[in-house]
């Protein structure tokens, strides 16, 4: 990362490696919506946690870098989420560098992956002449406009076929038709129904550091991905629209904050209202305990939740008494 770091690389290691070697969970809006955000390890020495987190979210976003195309690592995570039919999209990272050829990846995520791709954009140039990325789905180019190492608002040009596109890439607006025109010819469009039954990734390409074709990404996040569903507690499905509170801990992870030695377990609302005061049933240990504070997360930067809904991640202390797989409920004894 190349002295740039993730939001999300809080721990010492992870910055000095440029890895993420813990999962970490951001929680942000967006378009008057709560997205939680569990990045997971970028290394196989770290798969176990996230493995475990896998089981925490209701969608997940498969990153691929440019360079590398399709990694062992994530072979065995494919496999995970198609064991649970977890609806995926992918983001093929660092257009900015030198890398593989964009139809070169799509092929090889769906012969190695076994899943078809949807292309939801497609990048202006790439490596040092990345300039933006083409909207497939409403025919807009995106042209970003750079100052140093970050990038302003992107200049969008309404149509493929617009002349303003000569006027800003001039001899690249012709080869960028005709690469287009190929991939309609030969790809997925993309079907919602298929995303969200897992058969199906709609792809985007950009640079996560920069910001370069995340905006697409995002918007249709929040436009396609599902909302918390049902789940399975053993004795019933639990649907997130119930009243009661459930939960379940995914994660356990200790000195979150350098000045204390404390565990934070990291709790899954599946369905109800946190509140301060609730109190809670601790299946496992058979007690009810009081909850006068839980925390919300922005990678290492923790505040106290005023309330929590499901689908949000919140975090209790842990004084050695809660473990991964806990279920936490108002009264009813339920397993995740």
């Amino acid at each position: 990362k190349t002295g740039r770091y993730a939001t999300s690389d809080w721990m010492k290691m992870e910055k000095e490696r440029g890895i993420s070697v813990t999962s970490s969970v951001m929680q942000f809006e967006y378009r008057n919506h709560v997205i939680n955000l569990l990045d997971t390890p970028g290394h196989a020495d770290f798969s176990e946690d996230t493995y475990r987190t896998l089981t925490a979210v209701d969608s997940a976003l498969m990153v691929i870098d440019v360079a590398k195309g399709v990694e062992d690592r994530t072979i065995k995570l494919m496999e995970v989420c198609r064991l649970r039919a977890t609806p995926i999209m992918t983001f093929v990272n660092k257009l900015d560098r030198e890398g593989r050829e964009p139809v070169e990846l799509l092929d090889e995520v769906e012969s190695v992956l076994g899943i078809e791709c949807a292309p939801m954009t497609w990048p202006v140039g790439t490596g040092r002449h990345f300039r933006g990325v083409y909207r497939i789905y409403d025919d807009t180019v995106s042209l970003f406009e750079r100052h140093g190492q970050s990038t302003g608002s992107a200049r969008v040009i309404q149509g493929l076929a617009s002349s303003e596109l000569d006027d800003e890439i001039g001899s690249e607006a012709d080869p960028l038709r005709e690469e287009v025109e190929l991939l309609t010819g030969a790809s997925n469009p993309f079907d919602v129904r298929d995303y969200l039954d897992a058969r199906q990734t709609p792809v985007f390409f950009g640079s996560a550091l920069s910001g370069e074709g995340t905006d697409e990404l995002i918007d249709s996040f929040v436009d396609h991905a599902p909302c918390p569903g049902a789940r399975n507690a053993g004795s019933r499905e639990v649907d997130s629209s119930e009243e009661a509170f459930t939960g379940f801990v995914f994660k356990i992870q200790a000195n979150m904050d350098p000045s204390h030695h404390d565990r934070v377990a990291f709790v899954r609302i599946n369905s109800g209202m946190y509140r301060p005061g609730i109190r809670l049933r601790h299946v496992r240990a058979e007690r009810t305990t009081q909850i006068h504070r839980a925390i919300t997360f922005l990678a290492s930067r923790r505040e106290s939740a005023d309330a929590a809904f499901a689908g949000d991640i919140i975090g209790l202390h842990n004084h050695g008494t809660i473990r991964i797989g806990d279920t936490f409920t108002t009264g009813e004894d339920l397993k995740f």
